[in-house]
């Protein structure tokens, strides 16, 4: 008999028709990109129109397509910050998508803010980092979390994020942004991070969500990288290819690691994707070639 594993979908549009309904559950899935490359465009995309079926079912199919299941819907969505505020994330999402993206997501979303952790040892002053909220945050989050510091800079921030996943994690479609601000802060020891990472993907077994790490490719020392590359489930990498002699650029998603995945594509072969990034749609796939 055979073993079924739910899949999540990402409702990036045509990514899941690929892999075959969506990212299996459990999975700890790393989004490595050249700067600017798509994976904050993914994340961005996945989640607004994730929240956006939440809120409204009849849609499923328009945003995931009829290879997804609707039972692949995560329980909550998460978003983990380290040095930005909600109000930045939820400004940026409102100037490069449609309206609806940027609504669905700021009712929806649980954003945790841990850059009280995050700051606490370095040279910036609170007042940088502090304001007035004013009560106008919204979204689906309690009055610890409508802080921009909502964690207590008591614990380090891997503790911090530790203790959010402990709560959260159960179900969900976890973004973390990401794993960049972690490596050039200074404060984070590598071997420790490495070691959290390795525990939340054993611990993803039995949250059963999805979880995605941000980390700009070429940031870290090659070894270090590769550590990084080795405690994760799957590796997505984002990168730009340049026409020869002109100006224009491509964005490609490939995917570079996923046990779980790449043996179900068309003749187990590693394959890149190019992708473009709209205001109507986010981020799409647009047609497939294959690396030789």
């Amino acid at each position: 008999m055979g073993y079924n594993v739910r899949k999540i979908p990402t409702a990036v549009a045509d990514f899941d028709a690929i892999v075959h309904g969506g990212l299996p559950e459990g999975s700890v899935v790393l989004l490595l990109g050249d700067m600017g490359a798509g994976q904050q465009e993914f994340v961005y995309t996945s989640a607004s129109k994730l929240s956006i079926v939440k809120e409204h079912p009849m849609l499923f199919d328009r945003y995931c397509g009829t290879f997804c299941d609707i039972s692949g819907l995560p329980d909550k969505i998460c978003y983990i910050s380290f040095s930005r505020p909600k109000d930045d994330i939820l400004r940026e999402i409102a100037s490069s998508f449609n309206q609806d993206f940027h609504d669905s997501l700021k009712r929806k979303i649980i954003f945790k803010d841990l850059s009280a952790s995050y700051f606490s040892k370095t040279i910036v002053p609170s007042a940088w980092t502090h304001k007035d909220n004013g009560g106008e945050n919204g979204g689906a989050t309690g009055d610890e979390d409508l802080l921009v510091f909502s964690s207590s800079p008591k614990e380090s921030v891997l503790e911090s994020l530790v203790t959010f996943l402990d709560d959260n994690a159960q179900g969900s479609m976890i973004i973390i942004d990401s794993l960049t601000d972690l490596v050039v802060s200074g404060a984070v020891d590598i071997s420790e991070l490495i070691g959290v990472l390795r525990g939340i993907q054993r611990a993803a077994k039995r949250w059963n969500g999805v979880i995605y790490l941000l980390l700009t490719k070429g940031i870290m020392e090659k070894q270090e990288e590769q550590m990084v590359l080795d405690s994760v489930d799957g590796v997505l990498t984002f990168e730009w290819s340049h026409y020869l002699r002109t100006t224009k650029r491509q964005r490609y998603l490939y995917i570079q690691k996923f046990m779980s995945v790449l043996p179900h594509i068309e003749n187990d072969r590693l394959v890149k994707f190019p992708t473009r990034v709209s205001s109507s749609n986010g981020l799409t796939v647009v047609n497939m070639d294959v690396i030789s």
